[in-house]
């Protein structure tokens, strides 16, 4: 005797589809929401550092690094060496300086209250010395050029690193005028997901932010 095959119908099959469709749907809504997230803290990260180095400059009237009292005789900051004072950030790479006055910034900085994170600690970019990370996982850095640089920004700027196109644009549409190459925030191309040292020196800023995969390390004049 022939047995009935059971089967699904076309009703069941149309019910999984739109379940499947929904649950899919769902994933990319999330992943546009973390998206969206990452973007707005990376924002908050350019404002939040710029606001604590402007607290830094009016409570001591010197920049972080660059402080000549920031030690332990003068405030009881134990690891802390000072800066000399002459109103400028003696290095000209925004990520693992060394013992330079962009990269000590950081731990004065710290030790001041503004930033979050123990200040201890005199080992170059670790513990109190190191660089924050942004919200895509990058750095957080600060350089000085007393000429124009290769992104044609001068003087004190704060630049993060690993940042993807689409984050990229979307940051500086929000706080510049959205071109890579032009206003107060420039970015670059990076050839690696995230740069040890950066200091363009001699290198245009890239033209476009590209969302193919392109990663960017973006600066802002402060």
């Amino acid at each position: 005797m022939k047995q009935k095959q059971a089967g699904f119908t076309l009703i069941e099959i149309a019910i999984v589809l739109v379940v499947i469709g929904l649950l899919l749907g769902g994933v990319l809504k999330g992943q546009e929401m973390i998206e969206n997230a990452k973007i707005s803290n990376l924002r908050n990260d350019f404002d939040g550092v710029s606001a604590a180095l402007y607290a830094y400059q009016d409570r001591y009237r010197m920049l972080p690094g660059d402080d000549n009292r920031a030690d332990n005789a003068n405030r009881g900051w134990a690891d802390a060496t000072a800066g000399s004072g002459n109103g400028v950030l003696n290095n000209n790479n925004a990520f693992d300086a060394g013992n330079n006055e962009s990269q000590r910034a950081w731990q004065h900085l710290r030790y001041a209250g503004l930033i979050t994170g123990d200040p201890s600690g005199t080992t170059n970019n670790i513990a109190g010395r190191a660089n924050p990370s942004n919200a895509f996982g990058g750095k957080i850095g600060f350089t000085n050029t007393t000429a124009a640089w290769g992104l044609g920004l001068s003087g004190h700027v704060i630049c993060a690193s690993n940042i993807p196109g689409k984050g990229a644009a979307a940051v500086d549409s929000a706080m510049d005028d959205g071109a890579a190459d032009a206003g107060q925030i420039r970015a670059l191309a990076n050839t690696s997901n995230n740069p040890a040292t950066f200091e363009p020196a001699g290198t245009t800023p890239s033209t476009a932010y590209l969302e193919d995969g392109t990663v960017y390390t973006i600066c802002k004049k402060f």
